[in-house]
């Protein structure tokens, strides 16, 4: 059966993929260590799970409305507030099932044939499908090792032309966990000032998940821009949530009601129980939360300390997120096809460049959301297996 031929330019996120395949071949009796799939190791922590029992226990059963229940936003509001210093209303506070839905629901808006949307690459790999997906042109904004894969303002500036409807930033970012300074972006923001017709979408989803000494700046902090600014949150990395389908989105005024209507049309509302979970995240106790992005710290360290050993293959120090973003140009490999043998001939899980984009050829992606006894073994695999090809 024929079906229109947006659907056929519709890209997927392989990752997923990696996940499957390693699970089949886990069922089979192999002993996999997946170092693939972007998600917390951990437990979502006890009393946000009891938030959520409590409120199916309270008949908390309905339809919500469509923007989010009124608590929901309001805790979404003292949590922008306390991350960003920036007091937000909560009538601008979308509450979506997940991060992705307020990426389909920004590009789907500006883009169209005939335009161009900006993306970061390598990057998360929803962005361009969704991009091709709307018949807009993906217009990659390269992000270089070389500049600690923080993006680059000036070349960021460089790639808009009349016809750039969106610009969609990244930072702390995935795959390749850089953070771009502050001085940076506000080289962009200053610089966007020629091209007041481009909305701009910032994931900040790893917004807390920063080390050595650098701090994420929300794009929130410059009001200048706030007037076509989407900023993209959730709870799924946080608060180790991401089966529960739980993302926020801040979005200005002209935009807001769109959004809404979209949400009416395809989703309908996000769950109850769910949102009086993410209240009980947002307000409840963050030791949790703080211990996880130690462990991730360490093992960002470890896996780094590791690679670094590895024949033909180096990696940068992350400055965010929970990813390394290993360089394997020398060991003679490309990327897919090394992270398709390593998974079929070790068993270890990891994501070949290409899948986040042009750019990410030469690397691989290894999570660091794995236990540190897995790290080293997985490691100690890689380097076995390029040693003896």
């Amino acid at each position: 059966m024929k079906t229109v031929a947006a659907f056929d330019r519709l890209g997927e996120e392989n990752a997923f993929a990696v996940l499957a395949r390693a699970a089949a071949l886990q069922a089979s009796g192999r002993d996999i260590i997946n170092l693939g799939i972007g998600q917390p190791d951990f437990k979502t922590p006890a009393h946000i799970v009891e938030a959520a029992v409590k409120a199916l226990r309270d008949g908390q059963h309905g339809y919500t409305p469509a923007n989010g229940l009124q608590p929901t936003r309001e805790a979404v509001v003292r949590r922008t507030l306390t991350t960003t210093g920036v007091e937000v209303s909560a009538d601008r506070v979308m509450i979506m099932p997940g991060g992705k839905p307020t990426m389909f629901a920004a590009i789907i808006m500006f883009g169209e044939p005939g335009a161009e949307i900006l993306y970061p690459d390598p990057g998360f790999p929803i962005y361009r499908s969704m991009i091709d997906y709307t018949g807009a042109t993906a217009v990659p904004v390269p992000i270089r090792e070389e500049n600690g894969f923080a993006f680059s303002a000036e070349e960021t500036l460089s790639l808009i032309t009349d016809r750039t409807r969106l610009l969609i930033v990244n930072s702390p970012a995935n795959p390749t966990g850089g953070v771009t300074p502050r001085a940076e972006i506000e080289k962009l923001v200053a610089g966007l000032e020629k091209f007041p017709d481009v909305a701009i979408l910032s994931d900040e989803i790893y917004d807390v998940m920063t080390y050595d000494g650098e701090t994420h700046t929300s794009l929130l902090t410059f009001p200048e821009i706030r007037d076509r600014l989407i900023v993209l949150n959730g709870w799924s990395k946080t608060w180790a949530m991401t089966g529960w389908r739980m993302g926020w989105s801040i979005w200005p005024d002209g935009l807001y009601d769109n959004v809404r209507k979209l949400a009416v049309n395809c989703w309908s509302c996000v769950n109850a129980p769910s949102q009086f979970a993410g209240i009980a995240a947002i307000d409840g106790p963050q030791d949790e939360v703080e211990a996880m992005i130690a462990s991730f710290d360490r093992r960002r360290r470890l896996v780094t300390e590791k690679l670094e050993g590895v024949n033909g293959v180096s990696c940068i120090l992350p400055k965010g997120a929970f990813y390394a973003f290993a360089n394997i140009r020398d060991t003679g490999w490309k990327s897919k096809k090394l992270a398709s043998a390593l998974l079929e001939e070790t068993g270890v899980a990891t994501v070949g460049g290409p899948d986040f984009g042009t750019f990410g050829e030469g690397y691989i992606r290894l999570s660091c959301a794995a236990s540190d006894e897995d790290i080293v073994a997985a490691i100690g695999r890689i380097d076995g297996f390029l040693n003896a090809a």
